[in-house]
């Protein structure tokens, strides 16, 4: 009967809420570790699942290794579950109602410094369709902290290169304006004529030699292989973007200025970036500062 009710569930899902298949995926593994554990504990129906048995579950899954966000993860689709029984009259509780997965670590992203960037950006180009593309792709992330869904959807009306801006589409079919530096106009510029002769296929920016539309992978392995190339270290373009923010705030200690630049929603998203600046302050003061060795120092 459970199962059934998750395939029902499930159905539901896919073909009236329409979610994509790898979510579909997501949620079914999920509510498929609850059902195990149910049939465990000698649960036989949902509406027998109450919130210290689901508790119990998110807690040996903790001691297990799983992340907090993928537990916050599980308690959303069971939620979701819950809140489709609830309606067909299946059930009256939902035993996740109040339930928070353990806090996590909170692990500070990775970013290039300063002179570690412009590493990667000021080496020689070559004149070439591949070599220009690349360097507008590097160019525009750091220049502009988007987001690789944002570079893989751009397409040549989004740009305004005489203005130096570019309008994006975020999260949330949220658009925003962007201001485009120096460096990557001159690379956007250096790369168009390039693109051109490729015969496009549509009017995305970036295109591979067939005229096609860069996807996510292509611009992931690209930019990998750049970080290898140049800096002899694994790259992503989320670092370059968490760079540029990192850099941005540093300069200008602007935190709402950045949550804009980025599309954030909340601004507590942001603020992951003045830890970045502290640490910034930090490594001066203990560089710096001629009493900062005691902090390291044996007193008691």
């Amino acid at each position: 009967m459970m199962e059934r009710q998750l395939d029902a569930y499930c159905e539901h899902l896919r073909s009236e809420r329409q979610v994509s298949p790898h979510t579909l995926a997501a949620y079914r593994r999920d509510l498929e570790k609850v059902l195990g554990w149910c049939q465990k504990q000698n649960v036989g129906s949902w509406q027998a699942l109450d919130i210290q048995r689901l508790r119990s579950l998110v807690a040996r899954l903790h001691q297990q290794g799983q992340s907090s966000r993928s537990l916050a993860r599980l308690l959303s689709a069971v939620r979701g579950l819950y809140h489709y029984l609830n309606r067909e009259g299946l059930c009256d509780h939902d035993p996740a109602t109040g339930l928070a997965p353990p806090k996590g670590e909170r692990r500070l992203p990775k970013t290039l410094d300063t002179d570690r960037a412009l590493q990667l950006l000021e080496g020689a180009v070559e004149d070439d369709f591949l070599a220009r593309r690349d360097q507008a792709i590097l160019e525009l992330f750091y220049s502009s902290g988007l987001r690789l869904s944002e570079l893989t959807g751009l397409n040549l009306d989004q740009l305004d290169l005489a203005d130096g801006m570019v309008q994006v589409l975020g999260k949330g079919s949220k658009t925003r304006l962007l201001p485009i530096g120096r460096k990557a106009r001159e690379a956007l510029e250096l790369w168009l004529p390039l693109r051109a002769l490729s015969n496009p296929a549509d009017d995305a920016v970036f295109v591979s030699q067939q005229g096609r539309r860069l996807g996510p992978r292509a611009i992931q392995v690209r930019v990998k292989a750049a970080g290898e190339r140049e800096l002899g270290q694994n790259l992503h373009p989320h670092m370059l973007r968490h760079s540029f923010a990192s850099h941005v705030l540093e300069s200008s200690q602007d935190l709402r200025a950045v949550q804009e630049l980025l599309g954030h929603s909340d601004i507590k998203t942001t603020q992951i970036y003045t830890h970045l600046d502290f640490q910034h302050l930090a490594t001066v003061y203990d560089s710096a500062h001629p009493r900062a060795k005691r902090i390291k120092g044996d007193e008691s």
